[in-house]
């Protein structure tokens, strides 16, 4: 039976990272969704918490800490109640290097994680969602073809987070058209290679902080190395639910700012001669949005602890998943609601929370440990 009751090293990763998220990102969080930029001095500070050397072996220059799926759902959370678009984007390059240490040959786990073990940010990024109305993530329309000692891409990747400063990108692609997710491939592609496109930065409702761009492959021409664990290949389902488990704990983490915020304005605000907190629709908001937080991250944590035991967690990722992103839209919308008319402006938190609540139904992939 699973015990999610912390051991003294998770209290300490929830710790450190709840002070990090707390004096490194909500300070800057504001500033940096109104200018629609995400500081590299940020990233760099993020870096400096060894979230990828620490899974890395030593023999690759990593620091061989180890690597727990449910210890990466602890932090993420804690760096998403900070914020969650600046936490997307100091663990994007994990999209990339999680895949290498999990499915990547000897060679490419050689050539590639040293450069994940540097003293700054190194930027790498992974391309799986696309343009289209009836997206399925395990119905991908991007194609790799073999030719020869070489891989031929062609398709349009949507949503690329950092994809305009990445050095290489982790593409998605389907060897068979509707084939599911056993013929999917993962191939990285240098920024610079000839038929690769990225488009110019597309802007959305939320996430103004994590800079997301499309990326055109058109007869883009890789060497047959560059595909993700060579013949044997990769497990596309297992780095699906990973990303939705990882998804749903960021998740919690963004809806536990809102409520915490919700709740500490409710407290302090009166009306008529009383705390707004007593009002009994206020309180049923505030009690509904602590119950569902706590139900989050229990299907968080399940899927993520049947992740680290390489168990099938296709069910509890993806229940998980749907549940999160249901439930943060719901508090986030009461965060608004309990702060009334100040939940509409900018000068409270509320609103940037609401707009960034909203991506996560629509999130794949943009997250991996």
């Amino acid at each position: 039976m699973a015990d999610f009751t912390l051991d003294e090293d998770q209290q300490q990763i929830q710790d450190t990272m709840r002070k990090f998220a707390n004096k490194q990102l909500r300070t800057v969080a504001r500033q940096c969704d109104e200018n629609y930029e995400l500081p590299r001095e940020v990233l760099d500070r993020a870096w400096e918490l060894g979230f990828c050397p620490n899974a890395i072996p030593e023999k690759y220059g990593g620091y061989e800490m180890g690597r727990s799926v449910l210890n990466t759902a602890i932090m993420v959370e804690e760096l998403a109640y900070g914020d969650a678009s600046l936490a997307m984007g100091a663990l994007c390059p994990a999209l990339m290097m999680m895949p290498i240490l999990e499915f990547g040959t000897e060679e490419q786990k050689a050539e590639w994680l040293p450069k994940f073990c540097g003293e700054r940010f190194y930027p790498a990024t992974a391309a799986v969602m696309e343009p289209r109305i009836n997206f399925d993530v395990f119905k991908l329309r991007t194609t790799v073809e073999r030719s020869g000692d070489t891989l031929i891409l062609n398709g349009e990747k949507c949503m690329v987070p950092m994809a305009g400063q990445a050095n290489e990108i982790l593409v998605y692609a389907t060897n068979a058209k509707g084939g599911g997710p056993q013929s999917v491939e993962a191939i990285i592609v240098d920024r610079d290679t000839p038929g690769m496109r990225i488009g110019e930065r597309t802007k959305y409702m939320g996430l103004n902080s994590l800079p997301l761009f499309p990326v055109v492959l058109d007869e883009c021409v890789v060497p047959l190395s560059r595909r993700l664990g060579g013949e044997r290949g990769i497990s596309f389902s297992r780095v699906i639910n990973l990303g939705r488990a990882l998804l749903s704990a960021m998740a919690v983490g963004l809806s536990r700012a809102s409520y915490e915020y919700a709740l500490q304005y409710a407290r302090e605000r009166e009306a008529f001669g009383e705390p707004i907190a007593s009002r009994q629709a206020i309180a049923f908001m505030l009690a509904e949005s602590a119950m569902e937080i706590d139900g989050m991250r229990l299907l968080a944590w399940r899927a993520a602890w049947r992740l680290e035991r390489n168990e099938d967690a296709t069910r509890d990722a993806t229940l998980a998943k749907m549940y999160c992103s249901e439930q943060t839209m719901k508090i986030v919308d009461y965060g608004v609601q309990i702060l009334g008319g100040h939940g509409y402006i900018r000068e409270h938190p509320a609103e940037m929370w609401f707009r960034n609540g909203r991506a996560f139904a629509a999130l794949e992939g943009l997250a991996i440990g």
